[in-house]
């Protein structure tokens, strides 16, 4: 399974770095990367622009993969997903506020302010959803995301709105777009993404024992309380780095997972996190790369970003997530 997804991956790397405003012929992709450009404005378009640009892809497709796969099987919740619960909203939230009022620009300095809103925000929809007799249920902790997430969003546009500077900084990094971000950016957060991804794969046996419940796993010898602060810790450090990087983009740990689940039920695989987790992280890739190509190549010259289209894909999948959580609580 792992193999089979390194093809599409291949393919769709590839593609990006040949496909946009202006059409690169794959030999001159290959050539270039090779050291053997047929001209300058060929070498400038792959490496300035669509490299940097692929490799944010794999490397934010990748966390988000992870962090959604992790927080479906931490909370063993199909509705999970890092976009939908506010943990994107909350560092979305911080990040402005760093920039727009406290004027810090760079990367590394409102990077915490990512992982710190991304952390309340986790709390804060744990908390509000566990509240009632009812306890925490799949669907009252997407409704508390939602509502957690329209929350941070009217904080964050009331202060883009009142900071003219920010709001033109910011609106297209608001809707999800991998244009104009170095990769100095990359290289800068990505210690961040790589410890993040270590915590979610060396969590994976844990939560193995943690799908078959509490009593069961404490009997087998898991800290469960433990295997939970790792989990959010990886979930923050994951979603914190992409959204400082790219955006909020929502949805991708949503569907991704899902997609996994099915490939491995069809090649007769068992639900074994030491499996699925590494799957979300080169499916998850495939999903970015693909919306950030259609998002060249539907409007060009003009381009659409990559979060608006994984949003028509994800919000009808979400929706009919939902009326079968429903349907099966019944």
């Amino acid at each position: 399974m792992l193999g089979g997804l390194l093809a599409p991956l291949a393919l769709l790397a590839l593609a990006s770095l040949a496909l946009g405003a202006r059409d690169v012929p794959p030999g001159d992709v290959l050539a270039t990367l090779l050291g053997d450009a047929p001209d300058r404005t060929t070498e400038n378009i792959i490496w300035s622009a669509r490299v940097p640009r692929t490799l944010l892809a794999l490397a934010t497709g990748a966390a988000l993969g992870l962090a959604g796969g992790l927080m479906q099987a931490l909370t063993r919740n199909p509705l999970a997903d890092p976009g939908l619960l506010g943990v994107s909203a909350g560092a979305s939230f911080a990040i402005v506020l760093a920039s727009g009022v406290l004027g810090i620009g760079a990367v590394t300095g409102y990077l915490w302010f990512a992982f710190a809103g991304a952390l309340v925000a986790t709390v804060g929809v744990y908390l509000l959803s566990s509240a009632g007799r009812a306890g925490l249920t799949p669907v009252k902790l997407a409704l508390a995301g939602v509502a957690v997430t329209a929350l941070l969003s009217s904080f964050t546009s009331a202060i883009m709105l009142t900071e003219p500077e920010s709001l033109n900084r910011y609106r297209f990094w608001a809707a999800g777009s991998l244009a104009d971000t170095g990769g100095g950016e990359l290289l800068r957060v990505l210690p961040f993404l790589v410890l993040g991804a270590v915590l979610t794969l060396a969590s994976a046996p844990a939560l193995n024992s943690l799908a078959l419940g509490e009593d069961l796993a404490r009997a087998l010898g898991r800290r469960t309380r433990l295997i939970r602060l790792a989990g959010v810790t990886a979930v923050t450090l994951l979603t914190g780095a992409s959204v400082a990087l790219i955006g909020p983009v929502v949805f991708v740990g949503l569907i991704v997972p899902h997609a996994v689940r099915v490939l491995a039920q069809r090649l007769g695989l068992g639900p074994d996190q030491r499996w699925l987790l590494p799957a979300c992280a080169l499916l998850a890739p495939c999903l970015l790369l693909a919306a950030d190509i259609a998002g060249r190549l539907v409007a060009r010259p003009v381009e659409i970003q990559a979060g608006v289209l994984v949003a028509v894909v994800g919000g009808p999948f979400f929706i009919f997530l939902v009326r079968r959580q429903r349907l099966t609580e019944v």
